[in-house]
């Protein structure tokens, strides 16, 4: 007779986010890594979660509770993470002229050698042939380098196509001009989302040059969120043109810095563009232009923005919401694929407990983030008077040491006590 066991909600919750915050790689692994009876665990997992639970699940257990639960539940906890530190007014630093700077970008999620489902999207390069997953992410991004999940849209064949023969891509060039347009589509699913999920929080979206156009900026506009675009000759030709001669007739527009490390920026602006895009739509945007020069290098960058121009705002524009936009890329997308979460990998066959293992690998994002650049760490090694670099020499081994100790001791009630604010610290 088989023995039935029935495990709390919250309890295989935090079995989830235990996969990520240890960074074990694989679901396999928390059977390996985790599941132990003669180890600490199942009593430190049982405090975590305020649970009483007389044993550890396996794997499978987890991937059919995310099963039953769907993937939609696990969003909104994350959304309700993020909600809970604005509110706690933890994030106010981030903010930009008032607002919270988010970054757009999409990313490649997944990829399979063959058909995973009817929305897998079909990329051909000569004989190969691949199916993918990609995702847009939307992420609230900061000077000190959080890149925290708030809204996600899963790039994917919609229903009504799912199934159909997809039209042959010949070259690399071809996929990408299909992916892009998918990418607008996407953010323009997402946008109502993000603005349901955060009705009153001032936004400004970050994004690159394939947003600068008449969709992203009515998007923006009828959502009353503003916006820094990268700004390129290319994707609006006849707007940068206008900008171009406006710029010669504004000589007063011009403000120059020098930096600490003998950077010198030059930032040139024009205010009240005229724009109307492709479907007749009219626009009034600002954009500004910088040109760095470090040694002999030279780099020339461009934004259109509805913020104001100012030579008090033109800086904080550029840096805050122009350039901080690499941070989904860096701090999002590169730490999630390569430095133990592993989100590339298929933690799962079926499409919506992918995507709800993907949500809980973004939660357990944005709790290592709160970790590693929280006081709390900071007061860690100050006791023993080094940096968190120095005490753990790199940040990887905190995960390690994390796993260590839910394997190897006994978490009393004084390691959950209540610790007050957590602060976040600029470690630049």
């Amino acid at each position: 007779m088989q023995l039935l066991v029935t495990y709390e909600r919250q309890f295989l919750l935090w079995w989830g986010l235990l996969l990520f915050l240890c960074k074990l790689g694989s679901r396999r692994q928390l059977d390996f890594q985790l599941r132990d009876l003669e180890l600490c665990v199942l009593e430190n997992v049982n405090h975590i979660a305020h649970c009483h639970q007389e044993s550890l699940p396996v794997n499978k257990t987890l991937s059919h509770f995310l099963g039953h639960v769907g993937s939609g539940p696990i969003a909104e906890l994350r959304t309700q993470c993020v909600r809970r530190l604005i509110r706690n007014k933890v994030l106010d630093d981030c903010r930009l002229l008032g607002r919270f700077v988010v970054a757009v970008d999409g990313t490649g999620f997944l990829t399979f050698k063959e058909r995973h489902c009817p929305h897998c999207l079909v990329h051909r390069n000569g004989s190969s042939v691949y199916y993918l997953h990609p995702v847009l992410e939307s992420k609230l991004v900061d000077p000190r380098g959080l890149a925290l999940s708030v809204g996600t849209e899963f790039i994917e064949n919609p229903r009504q196509l799912a199934g159909r023969a997809v039209p042959k891509l010949a070259t690399l060039t071809e996929y990408e001009t299909v992916k892009q347009d998918c990418e607008l589509k996407a953010f323009a699913r997402l946008a109502p989302q993000l603005k349901a999920a955060f009705p009153q929080t001032p936004l400004c979206i970050s994004g690159d040059s394939l947003y600068a156009c008449g969709t992203s900026l009515t998007i923006c506009e009828k959502a009353h969120w503003s916006y820094v675009l990268t700004f390129k000759p290319g994707r609006t030709p006849t707007l940068w043109a206008d900008f171009e001669g406006l710029l010669k007739l504004s000589p007063e527009n011009r403000l120059v810095r020098h930096l600490s490390d003998h950077t010198r920026q030059c930032f040139r602006w024009v205010n009240a563009l005229d724009y109307e895009d492709d479907q007749g739509r009219r626009h009034i945007v600002n954009a500004l232009l910088c040109k760095e020069t470090t040694g002999d290098q030279t780099h020339i960058f461009a934004w259109i923005t509805d913020l104001p121009l100012r030579a008090n705002t033109v800086a904080a524009v550029a840096a805050q919401g122009g350039r901080i936009r690499c941070n989904i890329e860096n701090q999002g997308f590169n730490i999630q694929k390569n430095s133990g979460l592993n989100l590339e990998h298929a933690y799962s066959t079926h499409p919506d407990v992918l995507k709800a293992f993907y949500y809980l690998l973004q939660i357990a994002h944005l709790f290592l983030q709160m970790f590693e650049m929280g006081s709390l760490l900071q007061q860690l090694a100050r006791a023993y008077g080094a940096s968190p670099i120095e005490l753990f020499g790199s940040l990887k081994n905190l995960n390690q040491r994390l796993l260590e100790c839910l394997r190897y001791f006994r978490l009393g009630p004084e390691a959950f006590a209540a610790v007050g604010q957590i602060r976040l610290i600029d470690s630049s």
